[in-house]
């Protein structure tokens, strides 16, 4: 089922969209020839903005969730990706260790869970649960929303501390689906003999979002420059600001002048396409996930003037990381309805392939808010109807799977610019 959507597609979209139908030769093949010279994360999600006169990821995930919203039909090119992402790193493995968030009584989060280790077993391999927590030493029964029943045991060095797994499972292979936010645990630094996917840089401990979007802006720039577009359509304006402390109220004249710098550059580039909507900045910790430490500005001058609630709110973020780095980030309008609600696409891949995604929607929120909140609800994208490409005799604008088409090209610059990322800082190639 394709969903309900009401957007107005303004003239730049609608151009874009046509400009990758029309070169989709082209694009597939500069996507091809970026792979030769870099690898894919093991997996990533990537959350686009779609303005209707712009459309740009806002954020790129290593280690994501929410593999249970994906459309059933698209589960066979999820397992054919991740046959082709094991075989690269271990192409005769038996078993996978798969380490999880700590918090694994999530309901929503264990079907995750539950799909990935679906995914993962359809390609032949043993999978096993492992959990980080030095809190727990004996293995924790959970359940599936299905009933079935799966033990999380704790993770530890084996064979003499060379390798990382359970008493009785030496995997050749360990994917994270733990972010790393509470930092590099003991256990997992200097694994030599086993593939550590994705690597411990990849973690919230190392990883910041303005590194991603800074590899971002080199990829954009290649390949607008091949497709003569202008950059600005596919990528949002961002800045860095550091030694900001919420709570105590430091460092805020510094941050609203990155504010009003990107401001600026937005309101100059609304001049130039005739664009009508104010524009707004998102202000984000520059590491963390969980839609937390996140707020909503229009004028630089609210960041001098934030109220206690809202300092606490941008002060400490997952697992209790207090934010000193923020990004603040060009806000794109999302113009997506599903049902009348706002909404916005989130798209998955496995090493370089796009295996499905899902609308995120969220009543509550407004075009210029943040979607992943309480209230917040999915409905799988339907990729599997033309499976990741185009129907170039549809119309741009009025054919869903052409705009799928649009997503999966933005969502795979992203996973391109993540593998730059990667690559930059890598403590092992400094």
């Amino acid at each position: 089922m394709i969903p309900n959507l009401v957007t107005v597609m303004d003239r730049q979209v609608l151009d874009l969209e046509k400009t990758l139908i029309d070169s989709t030769s082209m694009v597939e093949r500069w996507f091809r020839m970026a792979w030769q010279d870099y690898t894919p994360p093991f997996y990533c999600s990537v959350d686009l903005r779609n303005a209707g006169f712009k459309l740009a990821p806002v954020d790129t995930n290593l280690f994501p969730g929410g593999f249970n919203n994906l459309a059933a039909d698209m589960l066979p090119l999820a397992v054919q990706a991740a046959m082709s992402a094991i075989e690269k790193y271990c192409p005769e493995a038996k078993n996978l260790l798969l380490i999880p968030e700590n918090h694994t009584r999530n309901q929503y989060y264990l079907d995750s869970i539950r799909r990935l280790m679906e995914i993962l077993r359809q390609t032949g391999l043993d999978i096993r649960l492992g959990f980080l927590s030095e809190q727990v030493a004996n293995p924790l029964p959970v359940t599936f929303s299905d009933g079935t029943k799966v033990v999380v045991e704790p993770v530890k060095r084996i064979n003499n501390g060379r390798r990382v797994g359970l008493d009785d499972f030496n995997p050749c292979t360990i994917l994270l689906n733990n972010d790393l936010s509470a930092g590099t645990p003991e256990v997992l630094k200097n694994v030599y003999e086993q593939s550590l996917l994705p690597p411990l840089h990849a973690g919230w401990t190392v990883r910041r979002k303005s590194n991603h979007f800074a590899a971002y802006d080199d990829v954009v720039r290649r390949f607008s420059r091949m497709l003569g577009i202008d950059p600005w359509l596919v990528n949002p304006y961002f800045s860095r600001c550091t030694d900001v402390n919420f709570e105590e109220k430091e460092g805020g004249e510094a941050l609203a002048a990155q504010v009003n710098a990107v401001l600026t550059k937005v309101r100059r580039k609304y001049r130039e396409y005739g664009i009508k909507e104010k524009p707004f900045v998102i202000i984000k910790a520059d590491a963390g996930t969980y839609g937390m430490g996140i707020m909503t500005v229009s004028d630089a001058k609210e960041v001098l003037n934030l109220n206690r609630r809202q300092r606490n709110k941008m002060s400490v973020i997952k697992d209790g990381q207090v934010v000193r780095e923020v990004l603040v980030q060009e806000g794109v309008h999302s113009l997506e309805r599903v049902n009348d609600a706002v909404a916005e696409p989130v798209v998955y891949m496995i090493d370089r392939y796009v295996v499905g995604g899902f609308y995120r929607v969220n009543a509550s929120r407004d075009i210029n808010e943040n979607l992943n909140a309480p209230g917040a609800q999915f409905v799988p994208l339907p990729f599997s109807q033309q499976h990741t490409l185009p129907d170039v005799k549809a119309e741009p604008g009025k054919s869903e799977p052409n705009r799928y088409y649009m997503y999966g090209v933005i969502a795979r610059l992203a996973l391109l610019a993540a593998a730059v990322e990667l690559e930059k800082t890598d403590p092992d190639m400094q």
